[in-house]
């Protein structure tokens, strides 16, 4: 599987990968000044953070400049999508396709391709946004790539 990538909820992040991505997040702030002192405060060994250090990264990291594919399953309410699409203006990324299929008993599902380049906001804190939103069912990242 070498050079494949997964998008996935934190929640199936196994234990010891959420763990590197503290210790990392400890070095970069500058708030420990060793490897040594990231992983005894995030709980881990250093062989560990050595072994996954260059495979996990948090998503908001490298999701800006990105082009990122969405599904959001949502109701058919009126101003739903326009909430949709105001979140995404807010979050300053670009809409570069956009297709919602025709509702079927009140649902429908719309397909985002977004250009996420603002370094203001992330693009996981417009997805939790849009998540959060009454009458959206569920938002799927399908995949990324760089623009």
């Amino acid at each position: 599987m070498k050079g494949q990538y997964f998008v996935l909820c934190e929640k199936a992040v196994p234990e010891v990968l959420l763990r590197v991505v503290e210790a990392k997040r400890l070095l970069d702030s500058g708030k420990v000044s060793s490897v040594q002192e990231a992983t005894e405060q995030a709980g881990i060994s250093r062989s560990s953070f050595y072994k996954y250090k260059d495979d996990i990264f948090p998503y908001h990291e490298t999701a800006k400049g990105k082009t990122i594919t969405m599904v959001i399953q949502l109701e058919d309410e009126p101003g739903l999508l326009s909430m949709v699409l105001r979140t995404v203006a807010e979050f300053h990324a670009n809409i570069l396709t956009i297709h919602q299929s025709i509702p079927i008993n009140g649902i429908a599902t719309l397909t985002l391709s977004v250009d996420v380049f603002s370094e203001e906001r992330d693009a996981a804190e417009m997805v939790t946004h849009i998540e959060e939103q009454p009458g959206i069912h569920y938002v799927k990242i399908l995949g990324r790539e760089r623009t």
